[in-house]
């Protein structure tokens, strides 16, 4: 998930156009095992998106139930709650406003929803993942086969090049951003892959409730918002709980990589990763650049602008190499 334009801007605030999902919005789809529903306080559940409330400006009226797509749970949310917690927000790497789509990021989505992207039941926000769920990727793909997980998969670049390339392995992506997710849905379809899937949902939260210990084969996590001011460093993903969740998640020998073209991120990566006994670095880190990760335009933008890539790849320790 490529950050903004400008990483350096003031930490943005909640705005109305979260969205409360409440039991009676959602329904679970067949390949995820729901948890036990909560309810929610009716003056949540009547919150609105941007555009509810533009038109309801105009006429007065109430706005309807939000619209639900497969795969999205509901159109438009902010934030996710991992804690457990009801209606209460926990620290999240991202910041969601509501979603503004072109003509052929709308069409992508309305065309391409039920084949390429996964329901989960929800929390308190439509990319949350509830508690005590698991998914059925075996369901989902029709087969067992090596799996992979990418945080923040952005606008699909290397989801599609990669899974195109290895149809003997499966992929899945978390994203939050709607119209990033409807550009990878088009770039899924044009390149005709049936072994990659795209999540709505908070990555932490999904690694979390979603998949159980050793069951992926590897994770990515390429070019996660920098969060550069320090007050913000409390919001970036690679942090000791998504260790804590990838080390658990990834199988023993399994891999973890990452990129990012900020220097100070990558010398938090290096401090956090390679102090962690859980975790082995293969070859020298920061390393190559991964031939597979195909050039981004977001990438491409940063070493234009004189910044350095770096490029880390971490292996889960096995019984034998951490004795």
């Amino acid at each position: 998930m490529a950050p903004s334009d400008d990483p350096q801007a003031d930490e943005p605030q909640d705005t109305a156009d979260e969205h409360i999902v409440t039991p009676s919005e959602h329904t679970s789809p067949p390949h995820v095992r729901p948890a036990e529903p909560t309810s929610a306080p009716s003056s949540e559940a009547g919150r609105r998106n941007d555009s509810t409330e533009a038109s309801s400006s105009s006429n007065h009226q109430s706005p309807g139930p939000p619209t639900h797509h497969p795969g999205l749970g509901v159109q438009v949310s902010a934030g996710a709650n991992r804690g457990g917690t009801p209606f209460r927000r926990g620290v999240v790497s991202f910041v969601r406003r509501s979603p503004r789509m072109n003509v052929s990021q709308q069409k992508a989505l309305d065309r391409l929803s039920d084949r390429y992207l996964v329901d989960v039941p929800r929390d308190t926000t439509s990319t949350s993942v509830a508690a005590g769920s698991t998914l059925d990727v075996a369901g989902i793909f029709g087969r067992t086969a090596p799996l992979t997980v990418e945080i923040g998969s952005g606008s699909g670049d290397t989801l599609a090049a990669v899974a195109a390339a290895h149809p003997d392995r499966d992929f899945i992506g978390f994203e939050v951003y709607l119209p990033s997710i409807a550009t990878t849905l088009n770039k899924l379809a044009e390149k005709d892959v049936s072994n990659a899937r795209v999540i709505m949902a908070d990555a932490a939260a999904g690694l979390e409730h979603l998949f159980v210990a050793g069951q992926l084969d590897e994770v990515w996590t390429f070019f996660p918002d920098p969060w550069r001011k320090k007050r913000h460093h409390k919001r970036r993903i690679v942090n000791p709980d998504t260790i804590d969740l990838v080390t658990s998640r990834v199988r023993p020998g399994g891999l973890w990589r990452l990129a990012t073209d900020w220097q100070d991120y990558a010398d938090w990566m290096l401090d956090l990763l390679g102090h962690d006994d859980r975790l082995e670095s293969v070859g020298a880190q920061p390393g190559p650049r991964w031939t597979e990760r195909p050039l981004t335009r977001y990438e491409n933008k940063g070493v234009t602008s004189g910044r350095v890539v770096h490029d880390f790849t971490w292996r889960v320790r096995t019984v034998e190499s951490a004795s």
